[in-house]
């Protein structure tokens, strides 16, 4: 590939997820000296064999190692309110190291591993699933396709309208493009979200995207992933049994009472309750749904926050687990008059213009030379090499995938 037909992916860092930043933020208050390691995974059989693309993400990775974050895009940051002045000051001196991340072919596949301190290497996840990405959909970006492309977002549309239309509930429904990682570009994920901002801005309301959050005025949306819970398996500062509240506590203590939405399934929705106590019920605002049956899900949490005397209608649930418009509008119609509601909507929002979507993951495998795993309450989400600790977290939350399905149904 020469520099006069290289096309960057990543022209700015902040063309990331906001979670990315607002765990950095607590990873390097708390845990500085942690070292990660981070896989790619492809969780589908793609097409076309992604091996073939293993030259140019070498090249994207090596572009993206030589961005920093520019003084607008710094001072972009410092105004939200919980980002702190120090970790500002950190991604001043920021780059990607080129050291820390291995691309090879694995049969036709993509073997990536990001490998280093992790403050240092928990970043490259977002970036390398829209470069893999977008180099693989590169070969479908025809006239014909965006046609496509614009002709379902413009039915996605007219399903809002029509929706606006009924009777009006006790909240209202809020949705977020989450997007980034798997999108088909990103100008067509710009499309994608100015256009549903114009058409329908009483419902469409924000994006994890924070590069476009600042460039149109979006609320950039998003709290913690499994990566951050995760972690705390391996710090040992508490027995794994309570390494979920080891970090739900380091979460409050670092944002003092923003970013209140805690993730429910690293080791599934029943283990996760019996953690979330009265104390953190009151400080979090809410709860994000990303595996599991999510009617069910919700009515276990309503159940909980009722035991705990708490009213379900001051807080939020935030359902984000492979999400369309119509499955997004059957939960919204279950729970509007109960609880506060949003939808994270990725894939289906800028992914949709015909060809076959990736299943495109990078998670993390281990963290300070342990493995760390998460038992999700849907099968095919999990994701540990160690079959010996996998087995043990199983034992210790008494984690039972298969009796859980069989309670998730409804009707």
């Amino acid at each position: 590939m020469t520099s006069a037909t290289f096309e960057p992916v990543i022209v700015s860092l902040l063309d990331t997820d906001l979670y990315k930043f607002t765990m950095w933020q607590a990873m390097l208050h708390q845990h500085p000296a942690a070292q990660a390691e981070y896989r790619f995974i492809c969780r589908n059989q793609p097409e076309h064999p992604l091996a073939t693309l293993a030259d140019e993400v070498k090249a994207q990775i090596d572009h993206l190692c030589s961005l920093r974050f520019t003084q607008e895009e710094l001072d972009y940051l410092r105004g939200l309110r919980y980002i702190k002045s120090d970790f500002v000051d950190f991604l001043s001196l920021f780059h990607f190291q080129r050291r820390f991340i291995t691309i090879e072919t694995e049969g036709a596949g993509l073997r990536i591993i990001a490998r280093g301190p992790q403050v240092h290497v928990m970043g490259f996840e977002i970036f390398v699933l829209a470069i893999v990405n977008e180099l693989y959909f590169r070969r479908y970006q025809t006239p014909e396709a965006y046609a496509e492309g614009r002709l379902r977002l413009h039915n996605k549309i007219q399903l809002l309208k029509t929706f606006s239309q009924e009777a009006p509930r006790r909240f209202p429904l809020q949705i977020s493009d989450f997007g980034l990682r798997r999108r088909f570009s990103r100008t067509w994920q710009t499309e994608v979200v100015t256009t549903l901002r114009q058409a329908v801005p009483h419902i469409m309301t924000g994006t994890s995207n924070v590069a476009l959050a600042r460039e149109h005025g979006l609320v950039p949306v998003g709290t913690m992933a499994h990566e951050y819970l995760q972690s705390y398996q391996a710090f040992g500062k508490v027995r794994l049994r309570d390494f979920q509240r080891s970090a739900l506590e380091d979460w409050v203590q670092e944002y003092r009472g923003d970013l209140g939405i805690a993730l429910t399934d690293v080791v599934g929705m029943d283990a996760f309750l019996l953690d979330f106590d009265l104390y953190f019920a009151k400080l979090f605002d809410g709860l994000r749904h990303d595996s599991g049956d999510p009617i069910h899900w919700g009515e276990k949490a309503l159940a909980h926050y009722r035991s705990l005397r708490i009213d379900p209608k001051t807080k939020r649930f935030v359902f984000s687990d492979a999400l369309d418009l119509p499955k997004a509008l059957e939960i919204y119609r279950h729970f509007a008059d109960q609880v506060q509601l949003g939808f994270g909507i990725g894939t289906n929002l800028t992914n949709d213009l015909g060809p076959r979507p990736l299943n495109i993951v990078m998670k993390l495998f281990e963290c300070n030379g342990m493995p760390t795993a998460k038992l999700a309450d849907s099968p095919g989400k999990e994701h540990c090499t160690d079959q010996t600790f996998l087995a043990y977290l199983r034992q210790v939350f008494r984690h039972d995938i298969s009796r859980q399905q069989a309670g998730d149904t409804h009707t």
